[in-house]
């Protein structure tokens, strides 16, 4: 029998624990299809032999309908493995792969030059109108199909960041950031027309007004800098509601959107849409102001309001999942009446870890279980479906929500 999900807060923390009014709305069983390293005996394995079912390190994992299909970011091995359907048992393997000349072969760019099918460290994937975009993070390049691809290698139809598919260097080779340049992109998002992605190298969020239509073209809008050839850290000043760190994951929650700012430990969220170059957020989690940015605010453990390098988020319905990385746990928050109020707020509910002040992998450093989580980086939801890259177990977690 699998165990539950609990939320078991410690006296220290009776005002958390008043403030929690319902677990994280995960089924209690656990995962309910484990991709990758499966649970199959009492020993830990961490394979590094790319098949059509094992994987390395993914971090990022998009379904695109409640029935598939499914595809992954299998980040280690410089791949995607994409499934026909939502697959429904451990260890199912791909019917696809894309980046690799077969599902035994694994290196950057397939160990070859770059193209329109090759790879290098890809992270965020996300549907795109009726396609995909992929943030082919050590290309310094975002990869789009217009389509869902539905074969091995399809190759891509339009490139960001770069002028044609072959170039790869950072920034196009400049010193400068520009509009139509990135840097170490980890994160995607599509949303009602728009695209975000977050240029992380460039500590900074571009976003498209329209799905781009030719290679290389260039953003019409930045956050986390003041313009955009800048790309300091921060925007070259102390922490503040306007600037970055190391952003890294983008949503839309409830019209707002959200951005995770790893590295200033702390999740960034703005009323509504931003129109305007380098609009500041409203309110921050993780940090209790905008100019704190220390792990679990400066202290060892962490607690229901604190973040230690949160890289993934996900919106679903009222919730907003956050996928608190560097503490192995997800924690959620539901939609108050003003976003003003979350400014600081303490989670409404944890997964991953059996109360608030902990945060070893796999609960206390133990063997992987089906609730347990290590090192996860990326979380979307589709329909009641949450995907979870939890990387540090090289597998994905299909696990049903209970909404």
């Amino acid at each position: 029998m699998h165990s539950p999900i609990k939320i078991t807060p410690t006296s220290k923390f009776k005002r958390e624990a008043t403030e929690i009014a319902q677990r994280l709305p995960l089924c209690f069983h656990g995962a309910k299809v484990i991709l990758g390293n499966s649970i199959e005996s009492e020993t830990l394995v961490i394979p590094l032999v790319p098949s059509a079912k094992e994987m390395f390190a993914p971090r990022g994992a998009c379904l695109l309908s409640e029935t598939g299909s499914l595809w992954v970011s299998d980040t280690g091995h410089h791949r995607l493995l994409g499934w026909r359907n939502l697959p429904t048992t451990d260890n199912q393997p791909a019917d696809w792969v894309i980046g690799q000349p077969d599902f035994n072969h694994e290196g950057q760019n397939a160990k070859t030059t770059p193209g329109r099918a090759t790879l290098s460290v890809p992270t965020g994937i996300c549907a795109c109108g009726e396609g995909l975009a992929v943030a082919d993070a050590w290309n310094h390049r975002v990869l789009i199909w217009k389509k869902l691809p539905e074969d091995n290698n399809v190759p891509a139809d339009l490139v960001l960041g770069q002028a044609n598919f072959n170039d790869n260097k950072p920034n196009r080779g400049k010193q400068e950031a520009a509009a139509n340049t990135l840097n170490w992109c980890y994160g995607v998002c599509y949303y009602q027309g728009r695209l975000f992605v977050a240029d992380t190298g460039n500590r900074r969020v571009l976003i498209w007004n329209e799905l781009p239509s030719e290679n290389g073209q260039p953003a019409d809008l930045v956050l986390g800098q003041p313009d955009m050839r800048s790309r300091n850290e921060n925007g070259g000043a102390s922490p503040s509601a306007s600037s970055m760190r190391w952003c890294h994951d983008i949503t839309i929650w409830g019209d707002n959107l959200v951005i995770t700012d790893a590295g200033n430990n702390r999740v960034m969220i703005w009323q509504g849409i931003p129109t305007e170059n380098n609009t500041p957020c409203a309110v921050v989690l993780g940090q209790k102001s905008f100019d704190l940015v220390e792990i679990n605010q400066g202290v060892y453990f962490p607690n229901a309001s604190s973040l230690s390098m949160p890289y993934g988020v996900a919106a679903c319905g009222d919730w907003l999942l956050v996928a608190d990385t560097a503490n192995s746990r997800l924690l959620g928050w539901k939609m108050p009446e003003s976003i003003i109020s979350l400014q600081g707020a303490v989670a409404d509910a944890i997964a991953g870890q059996i109360d608030f002040q902990s945060k070893g992998e796999n609960r206390d450093f133990a063997l992987p279980k089906r609730d347990s989580l290590n090192w996860c980086y990326g979380i979307k939801v589709c329909g009641n479906t949450a995907v979870i890259a939890d990387s540090g177990n090289n597998r994905i977690l299909i696990w049903e929500m209970e909404v």
